[in-house]
């Protein structure tokens, strides 16, 4: 039993999972697990013959016996004669494994309900009726001699008694009980396993392929097929050694995993935190005895078959507990942890500690704001510092003399002497470390920066690469990690930096771009305001407007005139002459009021003229003048600021109004009930936008336009229009809480909160208000998972895709053209195109501009989408031709860096982290609104964008009628018409579906300019017009 070595050679080059043999758990065993005991619950010894044993599993104290006759590492290797436990270290208990004989053979769950059912599958036969067989309910004929039924059929109890009675071994003749001839049923894993060993695999296979080959149905051969995976795996092939039997899927004789593994460990007061794995492994052992104590007793064959019973779910709940219909529960109602789960989903053992593990030379802190660290910096607290670096520290300290042993290098740094602060500084210096902010969900969320000592106990972080990291500074925690090997450095300081990675990699956005106090302390600086000190004077250079500034001849927001790289700038201000003296020397004066998308765009312009490294010194210094003109603007809020639009009593009378009048119509059964809930709901969005857009004109004027809420709305600094028409409009229509938004009937509670929260909430709108709020709560939990999950599954099917080869020469490709949403122009062309390698020369006035085969930089794609053609053919990973992953070429610009993308970059990885990381971002944002029901009001009219001549299709017929209010218009009578606007040359401007039933304003051949309106109908009724009167 002991002679099990192990073969641990590292020269192999695959692994091979098969079923292990009864005889292979046995040579693995060291000895059966007899008594469901664990340890004595005084002395704390493990129980002899138990699921503890020292004699199977090894000894608890290192080379210790467990009567204490041998001591000590000399007597290694002897085995007690008193005890039987072999003198070894206890690390044996690790690996050691022990076995329990089953009274019956018991089928493994794994093979039985895992789909596809491997069981099923090899028998041919549905898992539900395996299941009645192997949880004794039916019989299965195993030998049906002379009864005339199939063999391998499933019968009930009272045709077995009749069928045994009479052609059973004791019903039939001597002959034929020589000859074996006789009716055999069985149940339960006994059955299958008689099953399992009869069927010969070569024959079974060779039917299957025939069957594959021959049969005309189409759902025979997908079934055959199917099957014959399976029986291909049970296939013995000798030169992959290998074998794997049918009869090895019904378990008789039960591995007990090594006591380490499934530990117990006593707590104080008498209390033990045990494995569920110890209570699973009882419940069988107590079972299998008592079944074996039946069997030696005879008992009836009814208490036999439920005893059998139990035990086949008693070994079903140890392999996998949650495959069962009802799991096995612990004291506290939990279900107990099988061995599946331990390892299967993110707290098994694959995921949580072979794919990611904790690591040395690590830690994690709070993090704070470091408002005066350059971008590349971090601020790292001292005493985590020296425990990071501390292996660097004793090297240090032992190089330079000041100590002679590691040992006392070591209490050196323990004890905080102040020389230790000095060689610090130094270890640190140029050595940048890792920092990371979970959830990682794209590649930015993992950046290396330069440590600078700081005092306390947080990390400091540079406001600016808080969006990469989605964090704030409202208790986050950071984890840092320390690159070691000098590649790892390198890495870190060419790759990884902060400071490289200022362009999204997803869209080649900028994304160290400022926010909140930054973004409002620019859009302060860089608004006007009539009659400043000062107004109208002129300056000859920014630096003459800087001194002007700095002796206050002249004010902040005061219209001056500017000379600026010889050219007169008219009509700016002071503060855009400060924004201007920060921005690199070849951008272009920016003359505009800086909000958050005007800061996003010079900050790109920065880096595509000026570069990675003068960008990066550029958004230090924005950084600097954000914050500082944030506080000298001292914007504060405070109730006075919240002003509530005098127009809000007007507008709500007006929509009561129109709901009364649509209540009216469903009374009379003018309307239908839907009809009638849609018309509703976009009476009360339109009122809410109404009411937004007059409140936030009310805001606009107050103080000049330096009400601080709108300067913080207007700017993106924070806060939404939406919600400061709760503040100061109305709280408008809430959301009720539902599992999926489906645009359906009653999924907005058609009531609206008309009161904001300055005027204060009824008790009954507070009490819809909270219907919507805990909505918000209960998404941000459940759905992040999804959206997590969804990450998961976008980066399994993507992994592989890596560029391999720089250009696979391909001819394919595919057509690219503005993407609309109707007339509307959502990203347009030369968005689409940019980086993308073009597959034709582009020809203008017969002369190539672009080249095929180019990848069409900033200025291609401008000059192409001026140009007014409608598609460009473009190579695309879909068409690529390259044998693995895909090529450069046909991937186009890595936009993180604006170049051609690197060979061997994870491309397929980088797409599914551009998807799920803003998908992620949405579900966590639901609460910030808190509940209140967005829904985009149905278009219901069509307004023409340019100026032309109306032309309609061919199938368009229209009749003139009267509308309810008594108008004469036209209308129109035919299903998927068009509306064209054409020029005077007949090239096609926009194109409209003209809906059936809606009104008509324009004629064909009418000249119209541009914003005329074109059609109107109304989206929630389904109208039938009659062509000719009569009754």
């Amino acid at each position: 039993m002991h002679s099990n070595n192990l073969d641990t050679s590292k020269d192999f080059s695959s692994i091979t999972i098969g079923l292990a043999s009864p005889e292979k758990i046995l040579q693995r065993s060291y000895g059966e697990v007899l008594k469901p005991e664990t340890i004595n619950y005084r002395s704390y010894k493990p129980e002899k013959d138990g699921l503890f044993c020292e004699k199977i599993f090894g000894p608890v104290k290192d080379y210790e016996c467990h009567c204490g006759k041998y001591k000590g590492i000399r007597y290694r290797g002897i085995i007690c004669d008193r005890c039987g436990v072999e003198v070894t270290r206890k690390k044996v208990r690790r690996e050691r494994m022990g076995h329990i004989t089953l009274a019956v053979p018991v089928v493994h769950i794994w093979y039985l309900r895992s789909i596809p059912s491997k069981l099923s599958y090899l028998a041919g036969k549905s898992t539900k009726d395996l299941e009645r067989v192997i949880y004794y309910e039916m019989f299965m004929v195993v030998e049906p001699g002379n009864s005339g039924l199939k063999k391998f059929e499933l019968i009930d109890e009272d045709e077995y008694l009749e069928i045994e009675s009479q052609f059973g071994y004791l019903g039939v003749s001597d002959e034929d009980r020589d000859n074996e001839n006789y009716f055999y049923a069985a149940m339960g894993g006994e059955a299958m396993k008689e099953m399992l060993s009869r069927i010969n695999i070569l024959d079974l296979k060779a039917e299957l392929v025939e069957i594959v080959k021959t049969s005309k149905s189409k759902q025979k051969r997908g079934d055959a097929l199917k099957r014959l995976k399976v029986v291909q795996s049970f296939v013995p092939d000798l030169s992959k050694k290998r074998l794997n039997k049918p009869e090895w899927m019904i378990v008789s004789i039960l591995p007990v995993i090594p006591p380490e593994l499934r530990p117990l460990v006593p707590l104080e007061g008498g209390r033990f935190a045990a494995s569920d794995l110890n209570d699973l492994y009882r419940r069988i052992i107590i079972r299998n005895n008592r079944l074996k104590q039946l069997m030696e007793i005879k008992a009836p064959d009814v208490i036999l078959r439920n005893e059998k019973r139990m035990l086949q779910e008693a070994v079903d709940a140890l392999f996998d507990n949650n495959r069962r219909k009802t799991a096995i529960r612990s004291g506290s109602r939990r279900p107990l942890k099988s061995l599946s789960d331990m390892l299967r989903g993110k707290t098994g053992r694959f995921r949580q500690n072979l794919l990611g593990k904790r690591v040395d030379y690590s830690g994690r802190s709070v993090i704070v704001v470091g408002p005066d660290l350059k971008l590349h910096e971090c601020g790292m607290p001292k005493n985590m510092a020296l425990e990071l670096f501390k292996p660097h520290m004793i090297h240090e300290l032992m190089s330079r003399g000041y100590t002679q042993t590691p040992r006392s290098a070591k209490l050196m740094v323990e004890n905080r002497e102040p020389v230790v602060y000095k060689v610090l500084e130094y270890v640190v210096r140029d050595h940048p470390v890792l920092l990371n902010r979970a959830p990682t969900l794209h590649r930015l969320g993992i950046q290396a920066f330069q440590p600078v000592l700081v005092d306390g106990k947080a990390i400091q972080l540079h406001p600016l690469v808080c969006s990469a990291f989605n964090a704030d500074f409202d208790g986050d925690q950071m984890a840092v990690h320390l690159p070691l090997s000098l590649e790892a450095q390198m890495e870190c300081r060419m790759l990884m930096l902060s400071s490289h990675n200022i362009l999204h990699p997803a869209n080649g956005q900028p994304i160290a771009v400022p926010s909140q106090d930054m973004v409002l302390g620019c859009y302060y600086l860089t608004r006007p305001k009539e009659g400043d000190k000062g107004q109208g004077k002129m300056f000859g250079s920014i630096q003459e407007g800087l001194i002007a500034y700095e002796n206050k001849a002249v004010g902040l927001h005061a219209e001056v005139h500017l000379k600026y790289k010889g050219h007169w700038v008219k009509k700016t201000t002071v503060g855009r002459i400060i924004f201007n003296s920060i921005l690199p020397d070849e951008v272009d004066f920016v003359n505009k009021i800086i909000d958050k998308k005007e800061l996003t765009k010079v900050v790109n312009n920065a880096y595509l003229i000026s570069g990675n490294y003068k960008t990066v010194l550029f958004l230090d210094r924005l950084k600097d003048l954000g914050f500082g003109m944030a506080t000298l603007s001292g914007a504060s809020i405070a109730i006075s600021d919240v002003l509530i639009p005098s127009e809000k009593k007007g507008i709500l009378e007006k929509a009561q109004a129109t709901v009364d009048d649509i209540k009216n119509k469903f009374d009379r059964h003018i309307l239908t009930d839907g009809e009638r809930y849609n018309k509703v709901i976009d009476v009360w969005t339109r009122a809410s936008t109404d009411m937004a857009i007059t409140m936030m004109g009310a805001l606009e004027i107050d103080r000049g336009g330096f009400n601080p809420v709108y300067m913080m709305a207007d700017s993106g600094a924070r806060g939404s229009q939406d919600q400061i028409k709760q503040l100061a409009g109305m709280r408008g229509l809430m959301a009720k809480p539902q599992k999926s938004m489906k645009g359906g009937v009653g999924e907005i509670i058609e009531s609206p909160i008309t009161s904001n929260f300055k005027e204060g909430l009824s008790v009954f709108e507070y009490f819809i208000s909270t219907h919507g709020a805990r909505k918000g709560l209960a998404d941000t939990a459940l759905k992040t998972a999804d959206a997590g999950y969804l990450t998961r599954r976008l980066v399994d099917v993507a992994q592989d895709v890596v560029t391999y080869i720089t250009d696979c020469g391909t001819i394919n490709g595919i057509v690219i053209s503005d993407l609309k949403e109707g007339e509307e122009i959502i990203e347009p062309l030369s968005d689409r195109i940019l980086g993308r390698t073009i597959l034709d020369d582009f020809i203008v006035k017969g002369e190539v501009v672009v080249k095929s085969g180019s990848v069409l930089s900033d200025s291609d794609a401008e000059l192409i989408g001026d140009s007014g053609v409608q598609n460009v053919r473009i190579r695309s990973i879909l068409t690529c031709e390259a044998k693995r992953g895909c090529c450069a070429k046909c991937y186009g610009w890595d936009l993180s860096t604006h170049e051609l993308v690197d060979i061997g970059t994870a491309v397929g990885i980088r797409a599914a982290q551009s998807i799920g990381e803003p998908g992620t971002q949405l579900t966590l944002r639901t609460f910030h609104i808190g509940g209140t029901a967005t829904r985009i009001i149905e278009q219901s009219e069509m307004v023409n964008k340019r100026s032309g001549i109306v032309k309609f299709s061919d199938n368009y017929d229209s009749a003139d009628t009267i509308d309810e209010t008594g108008t004469n218009v036209t209308r129109c009578m035919v299903r998927h018409a068009k509306l064209l606007i054409v020029d005077e040359d007949g090239k096609q401007n926009a194109s409209f579906n003209v809906p059936y039933g809606s009104t008509v304003f324009v004629k064909d051949g009418e000249l119209v300019d541009a914003k005329t309106p074109l059609i109107k109908w109304d989206p929630y009724t389904d109208i039938i017009l009659a062509r000719e009167t009569g009754l």
